[in-house]
């Protein structure tokens, strides 16, 4: 059998996503190859580098990256340099050869990982956040549309009192706000550092002025799109850390999405169905729901390797041996199932069949004890407190124990029709009428634009 690049075959939430497109071995490739083209650029610009020698590097860089580079064998040879850089640049100057001196001129391999992993994460952020614009609109639009649609508010598994259908989109969609805000501060930074964070080599080819490094970290930042740092951070991985930090909060707020509609499409609720649920390789009936298992199953692994990557901030000496090495499958894989989750989210969300009807049947299937917590605060100025809560808690006990509702028992309760009468009762016990703020707080949410 031959070595094939990751197909997906464990992970289908980014299996053939634009995601996955964007960070396999091939984009990571291509990368690795920007990178270099890049820097021969900037060096360029600076006047250290022939421009026709920074053309031909950029051209044959291209070039590799479309068509002609076997990432399998550089992953191979990684193995013998610890990482895929050293080949990658033989590759490539041995496509330039009279120019190849000004390959690499200057650089370390961690200077062209470091920013070819923050160019792949650039390429991947711009989808994501694509995305959660599409989420946010659809779900303003769920929110408006169910904006006084009644259903049970359910606390610890239990129903506790009605809300609306409309203020539990709002506040998914308050979620994918905040998600796609963090993602649009997120600061990319190339990396040049040089074998120890000094710049040294950069400056031994460069034109002597004192400001020389800082001139061709602008540079290199502005040929890549990335952002310019202050300082090397080889060592200090903050840039990674809070990268994935951002991508751990984006699939928590799609998780959030995607259990609560696992929740509401149990056969017991109904209250909420995926358009195109997957079919059982068992049970002809069943339709699952698909689509919120895998995007689940992202938000369960993306924090735990953001923590993997977090930990690798321990940095040894100037630059590490192996903690780096450690950041960079762990990376790629929280930004393709984070990728992955955001483009099945879309399709989640804009398929999602709200049935209002068995919100309202389920609104009575604890025969009006959903408003209990209304007709205590109803009754207490009226009978007192504490009496308030005697009646209710035995009219309750009755309505569980008689299978009645307990609009009928309050109203063949003496002590509450002396002091309410049938019309008040009537509006009492209606779910629709405790809905509390639910409807400002939608209005509310929809006045604030997606980010």
């Amino acid at each position: 059998m031959t070595a094939d690049p990751d197909s997906g075959l464990l992970s289908p939430v980014r299996a053939g996503t634009p995601a996955e497109a964007v960070t396999g071995d091939w984009a990571f490739a291509a990368a690795l190859l920007e990178a270099e083209a890049a820097l021969a650029r900037a060096q360029a610009r600076l006047g250290t580098t022939p421009p026709k020698a920074a053309e031909h590097i950029t051209v044959a860089a291209r070039e590799l990256a479309e068509t002609g580079l076997d990432v399998v064998q550089l992953a191979r040879d990684a193995r013998a340099t610890g990482n895929p850089v050293v080949s990658l640049v033989r590759t490539l100057s041995a496509k330039v050869p009279d120019v190849a001196d000004f390959v690499h001129r200057g650089s370390t391999s961690q200077d062209i990982v470091d920013t070819a992993m923050m160019l792949v994460a650039r390429n991947t952020l711009r989808l994501i956040s694509a995305d959660l614009t599409v989420i946010a609109h659809a779900l303003a639009e769920v929110a408006r549309a169910h904006r006084d649609t009644v259903m049970p508010g359910r606390t610890l598994t239990a129903h506790a009192v009605p809300t609306t259908f409309g203020l539990k989109a709002a506040i998914w969609r308050q979620g994918i706000q905040e998600a796609a805000r963090r993602v649009a501060s997120l600061r990319l930074p190339v990396s040049l550092g040089g074998a120890a964070g000094t710049l040294a080599a950069y400056v031994q080819y460069g034109d002597g002025t004192d400001d020389y490094a800082e001139r061709l970290v602008t540079a290199f930042a502005e040929e890549t799109g990335l952002t310019a740092p202050i300082l090397p951070w080889h060592a200090d991985r903050t840039p990674i850390a809070e990268l994935v930090s951002v991508l751990a909060g984006v699939t928590t707020a799609l998780g959030k999405i995607a259990v609560d509609v696992q929740v509401l499409a149990r056969t017991e609720i109904g209250e909420a169905t995926e358009a195109a649920g997957g079919s059982s390789s068992a049970m002809p009936h069943k339709q699952n729901p698909v689509q919120s298992a895998l995007i689940r199953s992202a938000a369960l692994q993306v924090p735990v390797l953001a923590a993997g990557v977090t930990q690798s901030g321990l940095a040894e000496d100037e630059r590490s041996a192996g903690v780096w090495q450690a950041e960079w499958q762990l990376l790629r894989e929280c930004l393709r199932l984070t990728g992955g989750a955001t483009h099945t989210t879309v399709d989640l969300v804009r398929g999602l069949t709200i049935h209002a009807d068995r919100m309202r049947e389920n609104l009575a299937l604890t025969n009006g004890l959903i408003v209990s917590e209304r007709l205590s605060a109803a009754l207490a100025p009226k009978v007192g407190k504490a009496r308030a809560k005697d009646l209710l808690g035995t009219a309750s006990r009755r309505a569980i124990e008689e299978n009645r509702s307990l609009a009928e028992i309050l109203a063949n309760t003496p002590e509450i029709t002396a002091v309410v009468d049938a019309e008040t009762l009537a509006d009492l016990v209606d779910p629709a009428h405790y809905v509390g703020a639910a409807g400002r707080l939608v209005d509310r949410a929809l006045e604030n634009p997606s980010e």
